[in-house]
């Protein structure tokens, strides 16, 4: 049997450019996805991730570079890309004057699904997203959870080899996200290639098997959640905070070490922590000091900065 690794890619992109004007939204990225993977998309608000998910969906041209999906052109092929694809989008675009059933029916149509089977798999994703007892329910009538599990088995009504999520599960609370965390894994036990946009860096640690960190419309780091931590960040995190007055001497005490700071703390990336706050304490006096695992925040905030994307 292939492997995920082995297989042909799922998705290639070279070079891929949208502009926008004279503005580089998606400025030449490369990056591919094999079968049966899950990658996570991470980057602050204007990254350039949702313009890349909707050139990726066939639904805004490309500038320029190549992007394939299935082995297919996706400004020559769109609809054999499309009938092959499963999108969740960011807005919960149903239709508030349908049933929660109805609403699976008519998305059904657009991809030509007979009426017969089109309502064996309504009952059979409603019951996989645990909303079985809602199906006569108005939409409307959902709560916030709810309604983004309706988009996921809609997303699925196709039975597509791929499913693009854009954040998925922001404004839900704990129990729904991790509801369609579980939801995703078992698609991922079945094969489903899956691409999934989030602000959630737990989110991103727990379910993908590989990132793409993207600012400025640039892919700036790439891996695994465990390798781009260690890379990035170790594997602790040393947090001080000086005396008033004496962060020129704690500057001074780390040398080389990898540090940000943020207000009166410093975050310090050492190889080894408790070898660095040794050499901290003797050179600069300390209100406070801590050491706990380092995370993929930590990563992100490091290489994308902690100034507010609007």
């Amino acid at each position: 049997m292939t492997t995920a690794a082995q297989a042909a890619p799922l998705v290639v992109a070279e070079g891929l450019v949208k502009r926008f004007g004279e503005l580089a939204a998606v400025d030449g990225i490369n990056f591919s996805i094999a079968p049966g993977e899950v990658v996570g998309f991470l980057g602050p608000n204007g990254a350039g991730k949702t313009t890349t998910i909707r050139m990726l969906s066939c639904n805004s041209p490309r500038t320029g570079g190549r992007l394939d999906v299935f082995g297919l052109d996706v400004a020559r092929h769109p609809r054999e890309i499309k009938a092959q694809l499963g999108v969740v989008p960011q807005d919960n675009n149903y239709d508030p004057d349908l049933s929660v059933f109805e609403n699976l029916l008519v998305y059904a149509r657009y991809f030509g699904i007979p009426r017969r089977v089109a309502r064996q798999r309504a009952g059979e994703l409603l019951g996989f997203v645990h909303l079985s007892d809602k199906s006569a329910e108005r939409v409307d009538e959902l709560s916030g959870g709810m309604k983004r599990r309706l988009i996921l088995a809609r997303g699925l009504i196709n039975t597509p080899r791929l499913l693009v999520l854009d954040e998925p599960t922001t404004g839900l609370d704990p129990q729904a996200r991790r509801l369609i965390w579980e939801r995703l894994r078992e698609l991922r036990q079945r094969g489903v290639t899956i691409i999934i946009t989030t602000h959630y860096m737990d989110e991103a640690e727990q379910i993908c098997d590989r990132l793409l960190i993207i600012d400025n419309g640039r892919v700036i780091a790439t891996g695994s959640p465990p390798a781009l931590i260690a890379e990035h960040a170790g594997q602790e995190v040393l947090e001080v905070v000086p005396e008033g007055g004496a962060s020129g001497a704690l500057e001074a005490a780390l040398g080389e070490c990898r540090f940000q700071k943020l207000g009166d703390k410093f975050e310090v990336f050492a190889s080894d922590c408790p070898e660095a706050l040794g050499r901290i304490r003797k050179q600069a006096r300390l209100t406070s000091y801590s050491v706990r695992r380092a995370t993929l925040e930590d990563v992100f905030i490091r290489l994308t900065g902690r100034e507010l994307r609007d």
